[in-house]
């Protein structure tokens, strides 16, 4: 079985996506009905802005996201897939390459979630940091123990767990996890404490958003974040994609899910190659390649 793989928030760079845009007609009209609908020229951005623009998680998200769907839109599609996952921001590329979300409301959705999250992020601050080298029930039992908010936002390979929670919870604990062995416990440069309870706000904002979205049954069932599961029910999708603002992305568990169920090969699509890395060291025998632009 095949699966295709979404990238989240963190594969971005300057000059991602110029490429498709040079060399495929169909890519440049999507990239422009893109600036039309989000009222601003984010291809000037991911073309050649600065990295500190690009870094805004209001242009981030729409701009990885843009990478991912116009590249699966351009690829070859001899090769369908069996099944999809995106982490975290990925999951809503999943959700247009698989035909849940059209191509309009996927980034109408996930321009509303990275200004929401912006907002909560200045509403209400918090951190995350990588934590290396700790067995999953550790890192959580330190979380459970610390005082205030903090929480395992992101379970990418063993032994890479990712926390999120206010500041001093998220200090906290690194220095614990420190005490427990941690190979590394390092705060990580981000605007907030994405996948925990201080997303709250956004999540409310987000799920008006979703709820007010039509969802199609889907052409091949997506493993969601939230459930680690296949999910092939539209509503059930959306509840797990307004749940996932809050909760922790499961990447490990549901590669492991989709491993077990027979997928075999795991085709990453967006920038990057940061998936492929993470699936290879949660099952050393996947094989992992790159979507890449097919000319007609």
């Amino acid at each position: 079985m095949n699966a295709f793989v979404f990238p989240g928030q963190g594969a971005q760079f300057i000059g991602m996506g110029h490429d498709l845009f040079q060399q495929s007609p169909k890519a440049k009209e999507l990239f422009e009905a893109a600036n039309t609908i989000l009222g601003f020229s984010i291809t000037d951005i991911m073309f050649e802005g600065t990295s500190e623009d690009l870094k805004q998680t209001r242009v981030t998200q729409p701009a990885i996201f843009l990478h991912s769907v116009i590249l699966h839109a351009v690829m070859n599609h001899a090769q369908q897939p069996d099944c999809v996952a995106g982490h975290s921001l990925g999951e809503f590329s999943a959700l247009v390459a698989n035909g849940t979300l059209t191509f309009e409301d996927g980034l109408r959705l996930v321009s509303k979630r990275a200004i929401a999250m912006q907002k909560a992020c200045e509403n209400t601050p918090g951190t995350m940091a990588a934590v290396l080298g700790l067995e999953n029930n550790i890192v959580e039992e330190v979380c459970q123990s610390t005082e205030g908010i903090v929480m395992a936002a992101n379970y990418n390979c063993p032994g890479q767990l990712v926390i999120s929670g206010s500041v001093p919870a998220v200090e906290k604990a690194c220095e614990t996890l420190k005490e427990k062995g941690a190979r590394r416990a390092l705060l990580l440069p981000v605007g907030g404490a994405f996948h925990s309870p201080l997303m709250d706000a956004a999540k409310k904002e987000l799920a008006e958003a979703i709820n007010n979205t039509q969802f199609n049954t889907p052409h091949c069932p997506i493993y969601q974040n939230v459930s680690t599961t296949a999910v092939s029910d539209a509503s059930q999708i959306q509840q797990n994609l307004i749940e996932q603002l809050t909760a922790p992305v499961k990447w490990t568990q549901s590669v492991e899910q989709m491993i077990a169920d027979g997928t075999t090969h795991f085709k990453e699509i967006g920038p990057g190659k940061v998936l492929q890395g993470l699936i290879k060291k949660i099952h050393r025998e996947a094989e992992t390649s790159s979507g890449e632009f097919q000319e007609s």
